[in-house]
């Protein structure tokens, strides 16, 4: 029998019995709408992790300041240890086979800035030239901080692009003065804006970079008074004298952050024991550090975000399934119904083969059809969730092939006994049947 003739035939018989063949659909069309926006969450996370691992820098190891835990160190420790400081930064940038750069980070406590009558919320990074080329920030207009200016303490600045908004809104602020505490600082250039999205990665908190505005590491250390001991995000910032016993407890850390980058991704886990050991020695083992490695951060996301896709994959094919056995049923019923017909185009001459053929076209069809609809569905659910829920969703095309393979693969086996059935009736009997 042509091909072509089997598919008129088996399209026919579904459109025979268009309410039934709907309803039997309906099992495919939902795993499938499941099993796309399902990966397309899974797929949309994992984009988001990577994209926020980036901002962090794969090849770097970030070391902030915090504030030690009693409980672990003795108070002569503690009063020793001089906290997170530029004599830390040097003993590590001494490995130089494997450490590229160690770029120093101050994280003034000065929550606003301002323009004129206009106000930001911003964070005041005191840091070096250096840091654009250890992070992934980049400049949109203007120029990022110079050795020169670093070198004369002077009074620049380069603003997120967050604070530029609500400062300058659609003016140009190159040139202009904003005032950061106590002194007005020069804009000489404005960062590009970054998306963060829900700013956690396996528990560590990205603070917005759009808030962020840079200042000459130097103009810090010698014009801004450091504060009270105060919280930026992820990063304690332990500042100025404290009172009673506590001033003889806590050294102030000279810096709040260290990046450091690697020069090949295959040192990192080296030279974060050797950071380790480094600190470790030079802070007389309090733990008033925190190394975090953006790279291991990247593999627990990973490993996690697969788990979610494999328990999300398998409750979405639960439904194909459960739809694969309502074909299976329908089909069944069907070789009841058309026993008498299969009867006759055995006896005109049609084959066994013709028969497996006629039914499985049948049982595929109604599979790859509901897959049709099932992945309209789920590109409209991916757009829903996106929309209604704020995460990110990616439709990759990965999904869509495991979709139309697994429907095919539904319909081959649970429609492959039904047809076997039919393809098995005597030719006798079937023309006998009522």
């Amino acid at each position: 029998m042509i091909l072509r003739r089997v598919f008129q035939i088996s399209f026919d018989a579904l459109a025979a019995h268009k309410l039934r063949t709907f309803l039997t659909m309906l099992g495919v069309i939902f795993g499938v709408g499941a099993v796309i926006a399902m990966l397309s969450i899974g797929e949309g996370a994992k984009q988001e992790a990577l994209e926020q691992i980036s901002i962090l820098g794969i090849n770097n190891v970030i070391v902030n300041a915090r504030v030690p835990t009693e409980g672990l160190s003795s108070d002569r420790g503690l009063a020793r240890s001089p906290g997170l400081s530029l004599a830390d930064a040097d003993n590590i940038a001494q490995f130089e086979k494997m450490v590229a750069s160690v770029v120093p980070q101050r994280f003034e406590a000065i929550p606003k800035i301002f323009h004129g009558s206009e106000e930001a919320l911003a964070r005041i990074v005191a840091t070096i030239p250096g840091y654009i080329y250890s992070s992934s920030i980049e400049v949109a207009r203007g120029r990022f901080i110079t050795d020169l200016d670093n070198s004369s303490a002077a009074q620049v600045c380069v603003l997120g692009a967050k604070v530029k908004r609500a400062l300058f809104a659609f003016a140009d602020p190159i040139g202009e003065t904003v005032r950061i505490g106590d002194l007005n600082f020069v804009v000489v250039g404005i960062m590009v804006d970054k998306y963060i999205g829900r700013g956690k990665v396996e528990g560590f908190e990205l603070k917005n970079l759009n808030e962020d505005v840079y200042i000459p590491f130097n103009t810090a250390v010698k014009k801004i008074e450091r504060a009270p001991a105060s919280e930026f995000g992820s990063v304690i910032i332990i500042g100025g004298s404290f009172n009673g016993d506590e001033e003889q407890k806590y050294n102030t850390p000279e810096i709040d952050q260290l990046t450091i980058t690697v020069t090949d991704l295959k040192y990192v886990a080296a030279v974060t024991r050797l950071i380790d050991r480094i600190l470790s020695r030079r802070h007389y083992g309090v733990d008033d550090y925190e190394i975090v490695v953006p790279e291991s951060l990247l593999r627990q996301s990973q490993k996690t975000q697969q788990i979610f896709n494999i328990v999300m994959g398998a409750i979405a094919g639960i439904s194909l399934i459960v739809g694969g056995i309502g074909i299976m049923n329908i089909m069944l019923a069907t070789v009841l119904e058309r026993t008498r017909e299969i009867g006759v185009r055995r006896a005109v001459g049609a084959t066994r083969v013709d028969i497996l053929r006629q039914f499985l076209v049948e049982a595929v069809s109604i599979c790859l059809v509901g897959c049709a609809v099932g992945i309209t569905i789920g590109l409209i659910l991916a757009k829903a969730i996106a929309f209604y829920a704020g995460w990110p969703t990616i439709v990759s095309a990965y999904s869509i092939i495991l979709a139309v393979g697994v429907s095919t693969g539904v319909g081959l086996i649970f429609g492959i006994y039904p047809a076997s059935k039919a393809a098995k009736l005597d030719v006798i009997d079937a023309l006998r049947y009522e």
